[in-house]
């Protein structure tokens, strides 16, 4: 049974408390009230009451909605795992005093990432929206500002290269196929483990690759033809056992085994056309010299992963999504979005113009960006809109003398400088709160990690903005 919060404290609770009130750090008092808003709470706990048909009447006690909304933001805020977050908590007085855990038991690390997935992306992006209406209210945030940037997260994947792929969707599909032979014996077709074969294959290639003479490429071609013909023979294998496990031909004992089996035939059915892509984009590169492959997957546990390239002289290609992250006063993210696919920089100007107005019911009077969302078209209907100035550079070498004055004045350069804020803003939330590499899988669980790590930075800014107006 899902309850709201908890109905009272005991005496020790309450001792407690007193002893440890001294240890806080000044921003969570702040935000400890912040997160008793009885909105935030009942966000979570209708998230969570949609979990079982009766969870909100039957059953035993469950975590309470404000203890679960308190770790997982604890846990964003230190950027821990969920085994640390729970190790943490029972050790640390005050952080038991704010997740409002209190003398009882914190849940383990397998319960809280159950209790996480009840958030989802949907959720978080409704808890961020009144976090960001709090902050107005709270006269944090005007909307008088406004600055628009984009980052990449990378999902939690290896470095692509087409023969680890390869390799790691023989190993998947080997592993797969094992364990049905396990469950239904030795009927149909008998498995070929080819994975020694190809783990050959994959160092070969890996030793051939540093080549650059005639002979160490056609050698290369040559291990890849030999890697491609075992890939396909347990490919050829993974789909016969797929289809003698739906005739019946494979089939287990007892009702259980024969779940885990059916579970097993749509996993390998999942991961067959995901391997075939992998030889496709591997024969069109390697034979054809095609590297622009329609469909093209560089991970087979995230398929969704994409490949970003921004000019950056560090890291000139990364693999995860487009992150649109904007920023009003106080720096306080007021909005953030993660694209399925990259987007142009300059396409997204006029959107976050829309969403600034509607969640915080103004036009900004200054608007800034880099020069990659520059153009006469965003520049114009921006102004068009109300917005009295933008302090967006125009790094065309064609720009007229009027354009060059305009970048030089006063108010355009104090634009630009705090501008760079926002270049700090995303650092800040790699370094801290782990928006350089999601965690989470799928596509929803970068969105709820972005919208978390997200949050997370705001409730600190807005408890130091809160701080010193409480100390005086």
């Amino acid at each position: 049974m899902i309850e709201p919060t908890r109905a009272q404290l005991s005496l020790a609770e309450g001792l407690i408390q007193e002893e440890v009130g001294p240890l806080w750090e000044e921003w969570m008092r702040e935000v400890d009230q912040l997160l008793a808003d009885r909105a935030l709470v009942q966000i979570v706990y209708e998230a969570l009451a949609r979990r079982w048909p009766h969870s909100r009447t039957r059953g035993r006690p469950g975590t309470p909605a404000d203890v679960v909304l308190r770790l997982l933001l604890l846990k964003h805020i230190r950027n821990w795992s969920y085994h640390v977050l729970e190790r943490e908590v029972r050790a640390n007085l005050v952080y038991r005093q704010f997740t409002r855990v209190g003398a009882q038991k914190v849940p383990d690390a397998k319960t809280l990432g159950k209790l996480a997935l009840a958030l989802g992306p949907e959720i978080v992006e409704q808890i961020h929206a009144r976090v960001v209406a709090i902050a107005c209210e709270k006269r944090i945030v005007r909307g008088r500002r406004l600055r628009v940037d984009t980052t990449v997260v990378e999902t939690d994947i290896h470095y692509p290269t087409d023969s680890s792929l390869l390799g790691d969707g023989v190993r998947v599909l080997t592993r797969t196929m094992q364990r049905m032979t396990k469950i239904a014996g030795r009927a149909g077709t008998k498995l070929r483990d080819r994975t020694r074969a190809v783990g050959y294959q994959v160092r070969q290639i890996a030793r051939n690759s540093r080549s650059r003479i005639p002979q160490g490429q056609e050698r290369l071609k040559a291990y890849y033809r030999k890697l491609l013909y075992h890939t396909a023979r347990v490919v050829g294998q993974a789909k016969r056992f797929a289809q003698e496990v739906a005739t019946g031909r494979k089939r287990a004992r007892g009702v259980l085994e024969q779940i885990r089996l059916e579970a097993n035939r749509v996993y390998l059915e999942r991961m067959i056309p995901r391997v075939r892509q992998v030889m496709h984009q591997t024969r069109e590169r390697l034979f054809k010299g095609n590297t622009h492959v329609p469909g093209k997957i560089v991970s087979l546990f995230e398929p969704h992963t994409e490949v970003i390239r921004k000019g950056k002289a560090s890291k000139p290609t990364e693999f995860g999504k487009m992150v649109k992250i904007q920023e009003a006063e106080a720096q306080i993210v007021t909005h953030y979005e993660v694209y399925g696919e990259r987007p142009w920089d300059a396409n997204l100007l006029l959107p976050a113009l829309d969403v600034h107005r509607q969640l915080l019911g103004r036009m900004p009077y200054l608007i800034t960006a880099d020069a990659a969302f520059f153009t006469v078209r965003n520049e114009l209907t921006a102004k068009a809109r109300g917005v009295k100035r933008v302090a967006i550079p125009n790094f065309s070498p064609r720009k007229s003398a009027q354009r060059r004055q305009l970048e030089k004045k006063r108010w355009f350069r104090n634009a630009q400088k705090w501008r760079t804020g926002c270049e700090g803003r995303i650092s800040l939330l790699k370094r801290r709160h782990g928006l350089n590499r999601c965690r989470y899988k799928g596509l929803p669980g970068i969105q709820r990690w972005v919208g978390l790590g997200v949050i997370a930075d705001n409730l600190i800014n807005i408890g130091h903005a809160l701080a010193p107006t409480a100390e005086r």
